[in-house]
């Protein structure tokens, strides 16, 4: 049986011819005639409904009124429009918010005809904003009395490393139901600091502001300590472990010891987590975690003198100290005296790999040079009277190192410059004064970095929740050709070029999308957006970016959209399970991090 046949068996008899008439199926050749000649008189007719001659297949199926038939061709017609064009305003939407927001700039163009950045602020900053607050349903902390145990904590590492530590320590804490202690700060790394948790946070703040999340004491209680059998059971965490493990691993532990320590905390805890598990992240890092008084004034007096000396400054951290150069395996350009040095310091770690220093640079996995730093700056287009506040430790190689920088960048100042004898108290200890260049930093209008280490990653997360203020990091893996060739090319192409590659690199709010990258420098569960029309954005008498329809403005508090992680882990994981017997307690050793501080 034909298609033709087919067709005419399930549709009652009737088929359709090329000019969309009905016809019977009818071998009658008058029939036929009769149509052929109906067809030829009307074929511009786009229907030409049966004559008498289907009256007969007609007959067998109920009639439809010509109303429902308008209808259900104008519900169809509906249909097909709604589903066209909402496909349509989908991608439109999407499109607008990828490229439209990543590309904020296609008003302002350069001579070139490309877009030009505005480098000191992002078009786009004031409309977001940190919110870390708690949910309806993160219920309030348990109390030291029903918790179920101790949890000391022992960090690792500079200031920073230091920090992530403790913003972890906290949320597992709550993941537990445990009354966390406050945490030890390292001595014996590299950075050889004796300060305790008191001489750099303000600890009574840290307590109270975390109240109604975990609750917080200085010390296990003396009652506790003697009615222990065993001293407090010591263990380590692999690096990164999921919620399940804590309470799988730690939680019956705690239970039967009811006092638990985990030395080397840091970057301990998964990267993702439910949402109101980051929110707490937040409050811990951005709100919690405050300097004490002493560091406090001092950072604010340097801020307070960059200010006296100009109305914005830009803040550079350099991360260039020889231990850190020469564990990163990278050659800087400083001859056969460089290698031998460098060489020397590097063989303080047997288990380090031996690395090729052109490959290592070609990866990116160098830091800039001073020297490297200033030509970005500069062709990014910083004039040379801007002024720089460089905040760093010992540079190897000293002032010759940073000599290229200055000739640059004359306006060229450090905590040492700007706070002379004020600055003696906290020499000693390096972080304390980690913790003063945090607070410079921090209030500077830019901040640049030549590293991917902690605190640049820290401060570019804070950056981000405090209104996305201009945060650049290089793109080293492709500057680093442009280094290498730069005495080939005219300044101009150099400049183009450099602008090219820091494209998605200049701290704009959508340059990483929400869950990806750590969450220490992408916090976007607590980053929430004011919404807006891009087309809306102008620039005021000032040069600052405003809504053009203030109105818009002043609605947005009342609809906020915040900026969420894809999938978000359930809260059932904080429900305690209690599993049998420890298990096994991964052991790992871990080299001494130079990239990290």
């Amino acid at each position: 049986m034909g298609v033709a046949n087919k067709a005419w068996k399930y549709s009652g008899g009737v088929v359709v011819n090329s000019f969309g008439i009905f016809c019977n199926s009818s071998n009658n050749v008058n029939d036929k005639e009769k149509l052929k000649v109906q067809d030829q008189q009307q074929n511009w007719r786009l229907w030409f409904w049966p004559s008498n001659a289907s009256t007969a297949a007609s007959a067998r199926r109920p009639k439809i009124s010509w109303s429902v038939k308008v209808c259900g061709v104008m519900l169809f017609a509906v249909g097909l429009i709604s589903l066209f064009t909402g496909h349509l305003a989908s991608d439109l939407e999407w499109y607008s918010q990828r490229f439209g927001k990543r590309f904020p700039y296609h008003k302002e163009l350069n001579g070139n005809g490309r877009t030009a950045i505005d480098i000191w602020k992002s078009k786009f900053s004031k409309f977001y904003y940190g919110c870390s607050e708690r949910g309806r349903h993160f219920g309030p902390a348990i109390r030291e009395r029903s918790s179920n145990g101790y949890l000391l904590i022992a960090t690792s590492g500079g200031l920073n490393q230091q920090r992530t530590g403790i913003t972890d320590a906290v949320v597992v804490a709550r993941i537990l139901n445990a009354t966390l202690v406050v945490p030890e700060l390292d001595h014996q790394s590299f950075w050889k600091d004796d300060s305790d948790f008191l001489n750099i946070f303000d600890v009574d703040w840290f307590i109270s502001y975390l109240g109604k999340d975990i609750t917080i004491v200085k010390r296990v209680p003396e009652k506790v300590m003697r009615s222990m059998e065993k001293p407090p059971y010591t263990m380590r965490v692999p690096r990164k472990s999921e919620p399940e493990y804590y309470l799988d691993q730690v939680l019956p532990i705690l239970l039967r010891r009811r006092v638990v320590q985990l030395t080397k905390f840091d970057y301990r805890l998964a990267n993702d987590l439910d949402e109101e598990l980051q929110k707490l992240r937040c409050r811990v890092n951005y709100h919690a975690l405050r300097f004490t008084k002493p560091i406090r004034n001092l950072g604010q007096k340097l801020v307070m003198r960059m200010r006296k000396m100009t109305k914005r400054f830009i803040a550079v951290h350099l991360r260039f100290e020889p231990d850190m150069l020469a564990f990163s395996g990278c050659y800087y350009g400083g001859g056969d005296k460089e290698r031998y040095e460098l060489g020397e310091i590097r063989k303080r770690w047997e288990t380090l790999p031996e690395l090729s220093p052109d490959e290592e640079r070609t990866r990116g996995k160098c830091p800039l040079t001073p020297h490297e730093v200033g030509l970005m700056l500069r062709a990014l287009g910083f004039r040379n009277d801007s002024y720089l506040y460089v905040a760093s430790g010992e540079i190897y190689g000293g002032e010759e190192t940073l000599r290229p920088l200055r000739e640059l960048f004359p306006n060229f100042f450090t905590k040492e410059m700007l706070a002379g004898e004020e600055l003696k108290p906290f020499l000693p200890f390096s972080s304390r004064l980690a913790a003063i260049d945090y607070i410079v930093c921090d209030e500077s209008d830019v901040f640049v970095t030549n590293n991917n280490g902690n605190m640049a990653k820290i401060l570019a997360g804070r950056r981000r929740y405090m209104g996305h203020k201009r945060t650049i990091r290089p793109n080293a893996k492709r500057l680093s050709a442009l280094f290498k060739a730069r005495d080939k090319m005219e300044w101009d192409t150099f400049a183009k070029k450099v602008k090219s590659c820091q494209r998605g690199f200049m701290g704009e709010p959508d340059e990483m999308k929400p869950g990806r990258g750590e969450f220490h420098e992408y916090p976007a569960s607590c980053i929430c957006q004011k919404p807006f029309n891009h087309s809306d954005v102008v620039k005021d008498e000032d040069g600052d970016w405003s809504l053009e329809d203030n109105s818009i403005a002043s609605d947005a508090k009342s609809r906020y959209q915040t900026i969420r992680q894809g999938e978000g882990k359930s809260q059932e994981l904080m429900k305690a399970r209690i599993g049998e017997g420890p298990g096994s307690l991964a052991e790992e050793s871990d080299h001494e991090d130079f990239l990290s501080d």
